[in-house]
């Protein structure tokens, strides 16, 4: 099971290849066959899902009754958006232009650890959402981590 954590900015080419930082490559267990999947994420950012983590996925997407309009709406909109991309011997995957219009991502990429995937956000944006999200770190920490 991959773990990522950490946090890196990359230069993105034109082509949407991102360069995965080595760290992260390290938690890729070999199920993932040096494969992600790539999707939409949530708060303007694209997440990319080691291929062993997102079958887990897929195995509740399949779980969804696609007669409710609201599973149904999240299952067209997430998958959709998603598209697998494989590791090429210079260690990038590809992001999709629309995908990366989306995100807005252009030249830099900052590059999150997020536990069971990878978040690709365009460092303005993500200090944009920090810097605007309603609670401090610490009153966050506090209330997530009280059991």
């Amino acid at each position: 099971m991959a773990f990522f954590k950490g946090q890196d900015i990359y230069s993105i080419d034109a082509k949407g290849r991102v360069n995965i930082p080595s760290k992260m490559r390290k938690s890729l267990s070999p199920e993932a066959m040096d494969t992600f999947a790539v999707t939409r994420g949530q708060d303007g950012c694209v997440i990319a899902y080691p291929l062993d983590e997102w079958k887990k996925y897929e195995e509740r997407f399949q779980d969804l009754n696609q007669f409710d309009s609201k599973k149904r709406f999240f299952l067209r909109s997430i998958l959709s958006w998603t598209e697998e991309s494989a590791m090429d011997s210079q260690q990038r995957i590809t992001i999709s232009k629309r995908l990366m219009d989306d995100a807005g991502l252009t030249h830099k990429v900052l590059i999150l650890g997020v536990g069971d995937h990878i978040e690709f956000w365009e460092p303005e944006r993500y200090d944009n959402y920090i810097e605007g999200y309603k609670a401090s770190y610490e009153e966050t920490a506090e209330e997530v981590m009280t059991l």
